[in-house]
């Protein structure tokens, strides 16, 4: 392939040392680039992939797309305003533009993301479909699966993955969309034909500079849809409800509240903390992407969770734009037992303990929401504080933990930093645990703080008496809770089905 074939997918503002070359890939990692290779040199927040190039160029880069001309290198050079978009440009002309011959479904929120995109997958596997699925777990196409290190990869390794997918003839691709990957422009190239936007809440705050800005790059998925394509969008949800008139897409709408929606749920019972409800569509959907027929029908969920009904309204609307029946999808529902950490119940004899990843006070209100609605005697909160997300955040999990208290006859959280069970990312500040304490004092609740994550758990198992409930509560400090919990039960109990018991991990990526 010659270099100028790629060259009308992204604006050129001047070019330096300008020749034909013969290019083999792509690269923004000099420690990637090789022979014939051309370098994006992308401006991050910890390096400038400029002062890369001469190691690029060394190891067999033939041409440079910059922001800035590096004089002292005789190679080609392209100047564009954004190097990342031009990335995303060029990655998705380089493989053939991949998400144009698939059904390419876009899932943001800021609570439940995986949990939606695997719900989807789900329905679409169940249909007989091979899919593509790419996330915060995990990146899937067809039946081969890799552990993820982006919610959403750089776009080079994005197009990848779907050429990949196109290679092997899947139709269907899921996959979600972070915040930053809208502001970084990793997804700039891609052809949604379906998107999702479920919720927001305050969160990657200190990433996004404020509130605001948060909402307005994820927004983008859904406002830059075009006419051709499907915005799911929830109308219980004000931020997501407001996005109706903001976008060229054909709109539908979930809810569990309104009763404006297009698609409501209905009926709903949560008592097991299992979700049994109907499903209640007014009107027969016309949409660019598919049919929805009017009607109604039962879903029993098998994944626990108030938040998993409005996760699964998302799915089964995806999974009806693309021709899946209502016995597939009844069955998928009932079959998809969840995603790890997302409310995951990883124990259910004479108490339940459940894991969590709390991560912000949205997904805390949803957590403690369907603790709520559940029966059981007392909720015992082994919470990790969150590190290094700052005060603000830390704040504010804190108030919502108060603001449920109340309701759920919590008068006393046991809480941990984590010490041992975190990386340096993820360490939590002094002043972190500090505002922690401080609203949790002036709230009148009781805090027992353990250093080390076992401790914690230990002390709130101890305290476990028959139908209680047990919250393993917070997100990267707790990933390992579930490990220390099940182990610390098989000690509890010898008697215990050491196979069942340890189920849970068994497919596990965090915290093993």
């Amino acid at each position: 392939m010659k270099f100028t074939d790629l060259v009308p997918a992204i604006a050129i503002e001047q070019t330096m040392h300008e020749r034909e070359v013969a290019i083999t890939g792509l690269a923004y990692s000099s420690r990637k680039v090789q022979p014939g290779h051309v370098f994006v040199c992308i401006r991050g927040v910890k390096a400038d992939g400029h002062t890369f190039a001469p190691a690029a160029v060394n190891a067999g880069a033939v041409a440079l797309v910059v922001e800035e001309f590096i004089k002292e290198l005789d190679v080609p050079q392209y100047r564009v305003r954004d190097a990342r978009s031009s990335l995303a440009a060029l990655a998705d002309a380089f493989y053939g533009h991949p998400t144009q011959k698939m059904k390419t479904i876009g899932i943001t929120a800021t609570n439940g993301k995986t949990s939606t995109s695997f719900m989807a997958n789900a329905i679409l596997e169940e249909q007989g479909l091979q899919t593509g699925l790419i996330g915060t777990v995990v990146v899937k196409i067809g039946q081969k699966a890799e552990p993820s290190e982006l919610t959403t990869p750089e776009s080079l390794d994005l197009q990848r993955y779907f050429s990949e997918m196109v290679e092997q003839s899947i139709k269907h691709a899921v996959m979600e969309v972070s915040s930053s990957a809208l502001e970084l422009d990793r997804v700039g190239s891609v052809d949604f034909d379906i998107v999702t936007f479920n919720n927001i809440s305050r969160e990657h705050i200190d990433l996004h500079s404020s509130f605001e800005n948060y909402v307005m790059h994820k927004s983008k998925l859904v406002t830059r849809a075009g006419a051709d394509k499907v915005a799911i969008l929830n109308l219980d949800d004000a931020y997501s409800a407001a996005l109706q008139n903001q976008t060229e897409a054909h709109v539908i709408t979930i809810g569990v509240e309104s009763e404006e929606a297009d698609i409501r749920c209905t009926d709903l019972d949560l008592s097991t903390g299992r979700a049994n409800f109907t499903v209640s569509i007014a009107r027969t959907i016309e949409t660019p992407q598919g049919t929805i027929p009017q009607g109604e029908f039962q879903v029993s969920l098998g994944t626990p969770g108030y938040h998993s009904v409005y996760n699964s309204l998302v799915a089964i609307a995806i999974g009806l734009l693309c021709e899946a029946s209502v016995e597939i999808i009844q069955k998928a529902m009932h079959d998809f037992t969840g995603v790890e950490r997302r409310f995951e119940m990883i124990f259910e004899e004479s108490f339940k303990v459940i894991d969590d990843h709390f991560a912000n006070s949205g997904n805390i209100d949803i957590t403690l929401g369907t603790v709520e609605k559940m029966d059981y005697q007392n909720l015992k909160l082994i919470y990790a504080i969150r590190g290094d997300r700052g005060v603000t955040v830390n704040r504010e999990n804190a108030e919502a933990i108060v603001r449920w208290a109340p309701k759920l006859g919590l008068t006393e959280v046991i809480a941990t930093v984590s010490k041992s069970h975190v990386t340096a990312k993820d360490v939590v500040a002094e002043e972190e645990k500090a505002v922690f304490l401080e609203v949790m004092e002036a709230a009148g609740i009781t805090v027992h703080l353990y250093e080390e994550l076992p401790e914690a758990v230990q002390q709130g198992l101890a305290q476990a008496n028959d139908k209680d409930v047990v919250l393993l509560a917070g997100c990267q400090g707790m990933d390992y809770g579930a490990k220390y919990a099940l182990e610390q039960l098989a000690e509890m109990n010898p008697g215990l089905d050491r196979e069942k018991l340890f189920k849970p991990l068994a497919t596990r990526v965090a915290g093993v």
